[in-house]
């Protein structure tokens, strides 16, 4: 029997789940939109001249270096990742969005010198694989009733050792070790996405205010940001085709 209880727990449930949605929209329409700003800072940047000489060297033999400026845009999203949980919780809406915004152009300065190494329809390929990767991945850790939070400890864990090993690595140059690591880190960062995306659902709550709502979605949207260029970068190393 159908009690006016009953009609009400489906009522808030339903209500609940389309501000979940939104929420949800709202988190990936600000991780598309960084992946559209980085993308766009790295095709300005290869196709001006300008650009790119006050960024990069250029050697006779086609090999890329940084400039200084080059250098400086190449740590400054390292930094901008440690200051986003300040201004996160103690900055003003606006400049959460602005350091995030920041955050994915400085990335396709960033990204420049790498993208510059591999043919454009290898770039387009790896990116269409990878959004297909992500997108299966982050759909899981929606749906899926199983807590992920042992595999999310255990992928922190083997990027805390992805890290240390290409510490390492720049000074063995080991081309056998980069390639193991590269492997790793698809895995690593295709079980993060479906880790983070059940994280970014679970912290919702239906009481935020619309500033805390919008805080949660830029922060989930800068973790699923990096993931999705981590995992790229992996695929891109693994299968893309050098120029």
């Amino acid at each position: 029997m159908i009690t006016n209880r009953n009609v009400a727990q489906t009522s808030a449930q339903v209500y609940v789940d389309q501000g979940l949605r939104q929420y949800m929209m709202r988190v990936y329409n600000y991780m598309a939109g960084g992946l559209c700003i980085t993308a766009l800072a790295s095709y300005i940047i290869m196709n001006t001249p300008a650009l790119l000489k006050l960024f990069f060297t250029i050697s006779a033999n086609g090999a890329v270096g940084l400039s200084g400026l080059g250098w400086l845009a190449m740590l400054a999203p390292f930094i901008m990742v440690f200051a986003f949980g300040w201004v996160l919780n103690r900055g003003s809406l606006a400049q959460v969005q602005g350091v995030y915004w920041g955050y994915a152009a400085l990335m396709g300065v960033a990204l420049t010198p790498i993208l510059l190494a591999y043919t454009g329809s290898s770039v387009t390929r790896i990116f269409l694989v990878t959004a297909a990767t992500f997108g299966g991945m982050s759909i899981y850790g929606y749906t899926t009733r199983k807590d992920l939070t042992s595999m999310g400890s255990f992928m922190i864990m083997g990027l805390w050792g992805i890290i240390i090993a290409s510490l390492v690595n720049i000074f063995l140059k080991s081309s056998g070790l980069d390639f193991a690591l590269s492997i790793l880190s698809v895995i690593v960062f295709t079980g993060l996405t479906a880790y983070d995306t059940q994280k970014i659902r679970e912290i919702y709550a239906e009481s935020d205010t619309g500033d805390m709502s919008s805080r949660k979605a830029i922060s989930g949207a800068l973790a699923l940001y990096m993931d999705f260029i981590n995992l790229f970068l992996a695929l891109l190393r693994l299968f893309g085709d050098r120029r």
